[in-house]
């Protein structure tokens, strides 16, 4: 959206250039004529001098002697790569304390004999670098050539020696600052060697890397025994793990069951149970359990229930024997639980090795964990040392280069070129044709602008919309002679009237299909009534209104609609020429009472009729105001589809305001180019308050290279009659 509106500004702004561009080329040809002639004539001779100084990155001196050879080194302290050192001693050229050291040793004035103003001594005063070398170039204008030349060479001479003195100022400054360094630096070297010497003695450190090595090889050795051990626990776990499911007990069961299984005092008290349950089962099969036998059995067998249960807590060594549990094992079951036996002792034999491994392993980790730190102590203090060694060494050395260079002329600057008198002046033209340039130009602009601002004229049919708010019921784009196409529709000539019917000369052309739009534009105008007396009217003359009204009615007579067409401007009365009819009878005639329908009402082609306004009246407002026009009116309507009334404009007369009253609505012509916002806002007002039913307003002689949006597609037809070309445009 923002895109689009940027497109239709830009737009609207060439269209003001196109249309103006006569005038504002005129403006800038008078000013920029007028501009060079003044500054060529007004402007005193002007000379300059120019001189020239090289730098260099560093002293050649400095260099030679390899002493002192970063002292007064060009660099710039920008980051951005695009930074010149030259810059900076362009800016120390052009500095406040050099230009008034030279103002004064010159002593120059201004024409009251007072000292020159900085400022404009800066103005004359031009210092750049020549590119592609560490060259910077002195310029000074003056309208003396010789005072040219003096200011540049003093200000040369004034730029080296204050570059000498400030480059032995920071070497100065310099070797003062290392002399007061130097006993520090030694201390500093003392406190760092006694550090360090200290630190060997507390901790024993003889090679700390050796240690290092031979801590790194135990825990390697340490690692492989406790990975070995750990095997074998889990080996030992899994089998173990393995028999307690196939006898469904723990290691512990399996040491009691296997002790009790092995035990035969235990084993017989098995046997003696099973001897006396079968006993007591056979009798319980002829006896009852009341019986004393019976209960004789049962007494014994609980006797040595509890016998056996005292045997199996002694020989298992537990205190709570599970009792339901079976005692008497098999070959295969005694030899698993040993097994178990065997690998549970063995399960916690491991384990306690890998233990003790795991702790002698963290002890090692912990002496290997400190080793790092008190190496790294040790780097730290013999870093120090030399750190401190380095720096003292290095201030000793800087210190003797400071002392030879302080009694060195040391400077990065020369003068390649000392500034000659000038001869001739300083060729000015380019900056006159500029300021000339750009006076013009601003004329130009200013012309266009003031011409826009008094230019009230309606340019286009957005305008036309917007400031009158009527529906746009037909576009009518302008036609003219080839050889006018280039002018404004003010200074185009008016076309012959006999050429005017398009419609019906040119039935193919552009221009004719937007009136046959106009046409179907009106039949869909209202709904509830149909419109059968029309009134055609516009704002000022000149707008085409005449020229819409007959070819309207051309386009409506070719649907087989019958037409009647009158002229209703008794001021200045066209339709007879358009039609090439005489006029010596016609409305005005009719309303006097001095002809007949018959001769007034002429038939120009099929379903076409035209009635011309006859003789033009002294008073033509009373004649149309009239109950006579009013009958007349009623008297034709019913024998035609369609009565359309041709008026006077609205500034000329009140006539449309009047015939609109009896007609059912009213077209208001307009015409961009020709009719301004005050005469268009006007006629509008003046159809309100009259209480006219304006159906719309039909834009007559559309502009194409004024429209912003491209209502229409561009064609050229030439009319077949008169040889004229069509610029239309249509949606």
């Amino acid at each position: 959206m923002e895109t689009q509106e940027t497109s239709l500004s830009l737009a609207k702004y060439f269209q003001i250039l196109q249309h103006r561009w006569i005038p504002a080329l005129n403006a800038f040809l008078a000013v920029f004529i007028i501009s060079v002639i003044a500054l060529s004539v007004l402007k005193k001779p002007v000379y300059l001098a120019e001189g020239k100084l090289r730098l260099q990155r560093t002293n050649s001196t400095s260099s030679l002697t390899g002493l002192g050879t970063q002292i007064g080194t060009l660099d710039s302290v920008g980051r951005d790569a695009q930074d010149n050192p030259l810059k900076t001693e362009s800016e120390v050229i052009t500095s406040l304390p050099i230009i008034k050291k030279t103002i004064i040793e010159i002593n120059m004035q201004n024409d009251r004999g007072e000292p020159i103003k900085i400022k404009e001594f800066i103005k004359k005063l031009t210092v750049k670098e020549v590119k592609g070398a560490d060259v910077i170039q002195i310029s000074y204008q003056d309208i003396n050539p010789e005072i040219a030349a003096k200011v540049v060479n003093n200000l040369m001479d004034n730029y080296l020696e204050e570059n000498i003195f400030s480059l032995r100022s920071e070497v100065v400054s310099a070797r003062k600052f290392i002399e007061k360094q130097v006993p520090s630096a030694e201390l500093v070297v003392r406190q760092a060697e006694a550090e360090l010497a200290k630190f060997k003695e507390d901790y024993n450190v003889v090679s700390l890397q050796e240690e290092a090595t031979r801590a790194v090889g135990i825990l390697a050795e340490l690692q492989q025994e406790i990975n070995s051990v750990q095997s074998q626990f889990a080996n030992t776990e899994a089998q173990s793990r393995e028999i307690r499911q196939q006898l469904d007990m723990n290691p512990q069961e399996a040491l009691v069951m296997a002790s009790v299984s092995q035990n035969t005092g235990v084993q017989d008290m098995f046997k003696e149970v099973q001897l006396l349950e079968s006993q007591l089962a056979n009798r319980r099969t002829v006896l009852q359990d009341t019986h004393p036998e019976i209960i004789d059995l049962k007494d014994k067998l609980k006797s040595l229930y509890e016998l056996r249960q005292q045997r199996i807590q002694q020989v298992g060594g537990t205190s709570q024997p599970q009792i339901n549990k079976n005692f008497q094992l098999g070959a295969l079951q005694q030899e698993l639980s040993g097994k178990l036996v065997e690998l549970e002792s063995t399960r916690l034999g491991l384990a306690k090795q890998a233990a003790t491994l795991s702790s002698l392993q963290s002890t090692y980790k912990q002496r290997l964990h400190n080793l790092p730190r008190l190496e790294q102590q040790h780097r730290q203090l013999e870093r120090k040392v030399q750190g401190a060694q380095s720096t003292y060494l290095l201030l000793l050395q800087k210190l003797q280069e400071s002392r030879i260079a302080e009694n060195q002329k040391i400077g990065n600057a020369s003068i390649i070129s000392k500034a000659d008198v000038p001869d001739e002046p300083s060729s000015s033209s380019t900056t006159a044709y500029l300021s000339a340039g750009l006076l013009a130009i601003l004329a130009a602009l200013t012309t266009i602008y003031v011409l826009e601002i008094k230019d009230k004229s309606i340019k286009t049919i957005d305008e036309a919309k917007k400031l009158l708010g009527l529906t746009v019921l037909g576009m009518i784009p302008s036609w003219q002679k080839a050889k006018k196409s280039f002018l404004s529709p003010s200074q185009k000539e008016p076309e012959a009237y006999d050429q005017r019917l398009v419609v019906r000369d040119a039935p193919r052309s552009a221009i004719s299909e937007a009136y046959r739009m106009l046409r179907a534009n009106l039949r869909f105008m209202s709904a509830d009534k149909e419109l059968k007396v029309t009134v055609i009217t516009s704002s000022v003359p000149s707008e085409g209104k005449s020229t819409v009204a007959a070819n309207l009615a051309v386009a409506v007579a070719q649907m087989e609609k019958k037409v009647l067409l009158i002229d209703g401007d008794l001021h200045r009365p066209v339709q007879h020429k358009i039609w090439n009819l005489t006029n010596n009878q016609g409305l005005s005639n009719l309303l006097v009472g001095q002809s007949e329908f018959s001769i007034a009402i002429k038939k120009v082609m099929d379903n076409l009729d035209v009635l011309t306004s006859g003789i033009v009246p002294p008073s033509p407002a009373s004649l149309l105001d009239s109950k006579r026009m009013a009958k007349l009116i009623d008297n034709l309507a019913p024998n035609y589809d369609l009565v359309i009334i041709d008026t006077p404009s609205l500034n000329t007369a009140a006539d449309a305001a009047t015939l609109g009253q009896m007609a059912d609505g009213v077209f208001l012509v307009v015409r961009p180019g020709v009719v301004n916002s005050g005469d268009a806002t006007f006629a509008k007002e003046v159809l309100e308050k009259s209480g006219q039913n304006i159906l719309g307003q039909i834009v007559n002689g559309v502009i194409p290279q004024n429209e912003t949006h491209k209502y229409y597609y561009c064609a050229e037809e030439e009319h077949p009659k008169a040889g004229l070309v069509a610029e239309s445009y249509f949606s």
